[in-house]
Order: C-alpha cells, then structure tokens, then sequence
C-alpha cells in the first residue's frame, strides 16, 4: 500500500448518545501517536451537518475525537477542564502524551481570536490552561508551530485583518515566550502569511506555502523556500531542486504537512484556482522535490493530516467543493515509507482477527503478543 490512499471505515462504538463519528468538517487539526489518531475542533457551516441544535457551539466543534487504529473505532472523548473556544485554524502538536493547543478563532472569525496555550492530556483527558510568562504572540489564527528540543516555535498567523511574519518561542521548561527578532532586513523577512506549514533540521525552520486570503505563496519562488536558522538567527533562502520531469509543486494554502525523519510531505490544499489532491516530498538533505503517485481520492483543503511514528499518514476531513461550500468527514491513510516487517504483520493480523481487542491481556500473552502491541489494543 506504499504511496496509495486507502479509505478507512470504521465499526460502530457503543455510545449512549450524540454522533459515533466526527460530522464533516474544516479548519480542525489532527495528532497522532502508535495508537491513536486524535482530531481537534474545527467548522461547519450547514447546521443539519454540524449537529443541528444538539451542537451548543454551531457552526464550530468544541470536541476531541479519537480514531484508534487497531479497532478501526471512533470515540469523542469526554474531557474536562479549559477546553479552547478558538476552534477554527488553531495550531496542534503531540508532546508525549500532552496535546498542546495554541492560538486559533471564533465566530465570526477574525474578531475572536487566542493566544493561549491549551494543554489535553490524552491519557487522563484534562484539560489546563498553560500559565506562561513573557511576551505571549498576538491573538491570532492560521499560524504554524513545530517543537524542536522543548522549544515551541510558532510563526506567521493572522488576526482576520493583518497578516504576520513574527516568530515566537516558548521554552516548554519555563514556560517563557520570546519574541524572536532576526538579524535580516525588513526587506528580507518571509512575506506575511496564515495557513502554512512547517518542517525542521535541528538547525532550520522551513516554511511550506501558506499565503493571505487572496494569494496562495509558490514553492519555488524562484526554486526557494524561506528558513529560519536557529542558530545564526537569520532567515535564509533555501534553493530547492526541482522533480526531474514535473518541476515543483504549485502554490498552495491550506494544505496539510507531515515528517518523517529528514523528509517532509506536504498534500493537497488551495492555489486560488483550485483544490489540489497531490502529494509531495522535500528531502532536507538534498533540497530535492518528489510527487509521489499517490493521488488523494478527492482533492481538499482546510483538512487535517497527522503521521504515525511508523511512517502511515492520516488525512481527514476538509472542504472538498468551493461552489457547494462542501465539507467531507472521510478518514484516508497512506504509507510515506515502507512499513517495517512489524507494521506488516500488525496490519495482517489486526485484518484477520478483528476481534482481537475483546480478548484479556493474558490471552493475548499467550498468544504471543507483546506488551508493546497490547497497548495499541487497549
């Protein structure tokens, strides 16, 4: 299943009440770890869609979701605590077992938007409001986040009416922000943007598309991608190479963004003409670009994707119609890598016996399974 987009369905979950999956959706973020794939918020503006009156906040979803992979089941967690009300164009991230939330908007969007960092424990399902100290960034959404070596560095994001190239930091032990101020020119900063991505080396940010409401940012301008160098605190343009026969990928907004060690994978998303369903490789060592046979099963934006450690993507929801306003709540996953002959087996026995997940730890043990592949199961 290298490079090709499997549709997941799922089983249905005893529930006593509500949906048994996500309504469709966009603007939501997704997270995922061995077992789970965890999907945040998001928007729908068709009120039969969104919930009807059961949804207290229409035309937004103040919910976390669960999909988990070895039951092909999904679950809407029952939290408690600070749970954002910014639930459109918010940044997440997965830190151990910590989902940190940060920035996103309201309705009507651009006039509510946040700055605070939101933390859900996925294992204990708590919400707390990180208590930082420091410059915090301004309140806005459509930003992009990434963590390297317990630094959470955020960049770019609008407040509905001004774009931003500011670059924060916040030290995950101290919980300070810091506003980053590069030693470039004003002349030499990254354009403002909202709704890019990001990727890192260890030693750069690259920014990934993105763009304002009516323009859409290339990927080759001209064959360059702005990074970030933590060391030297310069921006740099870094000239990437194109794919031997296709060029480079088109411009795009709203598009989702995945690594994988030193390669990154961007897919689908809006140029300003139309929805994309491509998918994409950035190698960081060579700055080459690759476009992967794998197509999307129906071109999106504004849809969510999120990487296992194992290398399998997930991709789900986004607007998939621009004159119909269309939303979908479809769930897809591609392998990026070859899986290891672990992850094989896994999918080949999960396939063969679904019912696995009924049977007790020491069943399990008895039947070879070790304590690491139980865990998924639970």
């Amino acid at each position: 299943q290298l490079n090709k987009f499997e549709k997941l369905s799922w089983r249905p979950f005893n529930r006593d009440s509500g949906h048994c999956v996500p309504p469709a959706r966009s603007g939501h973020r997704c997270v995922a770890d061995s077992t789970n794939l965890y999907v945040f918020g998001g928007y729908n503006p068709n009120f039969e869609e969104a919930g009807g009156a059961e949804n207290e906040d229409y035309p937004l979803f103040r919910e976390l979701w669960r999909y988990h992979f070895a039951t092909a089941t999904w679950q809407q967690l029952r939290t408690e605590g600070y749970i954002p009300t910014e639930l459109a164009s918010m940044s997440t991230i997965l830190h151990g077992n910590n989902l940190l939330v940060f920035g996103g908007t309201g309705i009507p969007f651009g006039e509510n938007n946040g700055n605070d960092v939101h933390v859900c424990n996925v294992q204990y399902k708590r919400w707390n409001l990180l208590n930082c100290r420091g410059k915090k960034p301004n309140k806005i959404y459509g930003q992009a986040m990434i963590i390297i070596n317990d630094y959470l560095y955020v960049f770019g994001g609008t407040t509905g009416y001004l774009y931003s190239t500011d670059l924060h930091r916040l030290d995950l032990t101290t919980r300070e922000w810091i506003h980053l101020k590069p030693n470039n020119s004003p002349s030499d900063l990254p354009e403002e943007r909202y709704r890019h991505e990001l990727a890192h080396d260890g030693q750069r940010i690259y920014i990934l598309g993105g763009g304002t409401s009516w323009t859409s940012y290339p990927l080759d301008k001209p064959n360059q991608i702005h990074a970030y160098n933590l060391e030297t605190n310069y921006w740099e343009e870094i000239v990437t190479k194109p794919h031997q026969k296709l060029g480079y990928p088109a411009a795009r907004r709203c598009h989702s963004c995945v690594q994988v060690k030193d390669e990154v994978f961007i897919c689908g998303g809006y140029n300003g003409e139309v929805i994309l369903s491509d998918l994409w490789k950035l190698n960081l060592q060579t700055f080459r670009w690759s476009k992967l046979p794998a197509v999307m099963p129906e071109p999106a934006y504004f849809h969510c994707a999120a990487v296992t450690p194992a290398g399998c993507m997930y991709v789900h929801g986004g607007v998939v119609n621009m004159s119909g306003n269309r939303r979908t709540g479809s769930l897809y996953k591609v392998w990026l890598v070859v899986p290891s002959l672990l992850e094989m087996s896994w999918e080949k026995l999960l396939k063969t016996f679904p019912h696995m997940a009924q049977l007790s730890t020491l069943q399990l043990l008895q039947l070879g399974l070790t304590h690491t592949l139980i865990q998924r199961l639970k």
